[in-house]
């Protein structure tokens, strides 16, 4: 079965064709973050038409160079939410124009679902259940994964999202949009043990995070420096934040993972591409006797292969959609796209 998918959450228009929900025939991406680097991060409106301008050839594209005809696809698959709601409006307009020309079922998609999904491309033998960590920009979860389509939050973000954490810290460090890759790169050279940095917990949820604290630290010391005529190590800062933020999250996935007994920890999402996040999270699971997943970074940033691959398994759970279906910007994991009729903004 040949699931044709789109993904337009944010910034990234993607287009994929991903057969029998593992194998990726074709996944193409045109990335707007050059686009962005002159107002430090993400505008709506211009993401939204830039998706418009290009996702028509993107299809044509991915159809193409998974060796396919139109009529060769089986299903269209679409990210229908959580995102940037204009951006989203687009991909699934032409997603649902798909699929009625073709003829074929249309399959909504939740973004963080497709992110836990890209492990099964990555790794064709991997099957549920197991514990799941989805960190990016806009989510921070720990997952328990019971069923392809069956997923259950057991821990997660109460304020910023550790990749939104990721860009303020690198903005205010004077790093370029996108600024995660470029702090990351900046930290290899950096003493973790410069900076003293928070560390907080949650009371009453112990698998729950929160890192406004740690952004706020970050700032703090910035501008407390600027103040005082002082010069801050940035690469000293860096390695010190990305430490503080791995010993958040990681311990808290580990703790899950033990509750669960799965034995499997899968990560996702593109705080996942973070070598000190991959690292600390490769130790402790080696340390557990715990098998851990880790996409490559081409899967780890947000893709259309993910949400083929996603795609065929809510299309074999039967989660399809009727043409009314609607973009959310915000949604919960647990439930299914499809079951959201058509609201106020339907198109």
């Amino acid at each position: 079965m040949n699931i044709l998918a789109f993904e337009s959450s944010c910034d990234e228009t993607a287009a994929a064709v991903v057969r029998d929900g593992r194998e990726i025939l074709s996944n193409e991406i045109y990335s707007q973050a050059d686009k962005f680097a002159i107002y430090g991060g993400v505008v709506p409106e211009i993401a939204s038409r830039n998706h418009l301008a290009v996702i028509s050839r993107l299809a044509d594209l991915a159809i193409k160079n998974a060796g396919l005809t139109r009529s060769g696809i089986d299903a269209v698959a679409v990210t229908n939410a959580p995102g940037l709601i204009g951006a989203l409006l687009v991909g699934l307009s032409f997603a649902k124009g798909a699929a009625l020309a073709l003829g074929v079922p249309l399959v909504p998609v939740h973004h963080l679902r497709g992110h836990i999904a890209a492990n099964y491309l990555a790794f064709p033998e991997l099957a549920p259940p197991f514990t799941a960590v989805v960190v990016s920009g806009g989510n921070t979860i720990i997952a328990d994964v019971r069923g392809h389509t069956d997923i259950e939050i057991v821990g997660s973000t109460r304020d910023d999202a550790a990749g939104e954490c990721f860009d303020k810290a690198a903005r205010v460090l004077g790093l370029p949009y996108p600024g995660g890759r470029l702090l990351d790169e900046l930290a290899q050279s950096g003493d973790e043990a410069a900076f003293r940095l928070p560390r907080p917990s949650v009371m009453g949820a112990a698998h729950d995070m929160s890192f406004s604290g740690l952004k706020t630290a970050v700032v703090n010391i910035v501008h407390n420096a600027e103040q005082k005529g002082e010069t801050v190590n940035k690469a000293d800062l860096a390695a010190s934040f990305s430490a503080a933020v791995s010993d958040i999250l990681v311990p808290r996935v580990i703790a899950a993972a033990r509750e669960s007994g799965y034995g499997v920890i899968v990560a996702a999402g593109g705080v996942a591409a973070n070598s000190r996040v991959r690292r600390d999270l490769a130790r402790a699971c080696g340390e557990e006797g715990i098998r851990l997943c880790l996409p490559p970074l081409t899967l780890c940033g947000d893709n259309a292969a993910m949400i083929a691959c996603q795609g065929y398994y809510e299309l074999l759970a039967g989660n399809v959609a009727a043409m009314d279906l609607n973009a959310y910007a915000t949604m919960e994991l647990q439930r299914t796209p499809a079951s959201f009729g058509a609201g106020v903004n339907a198109l």
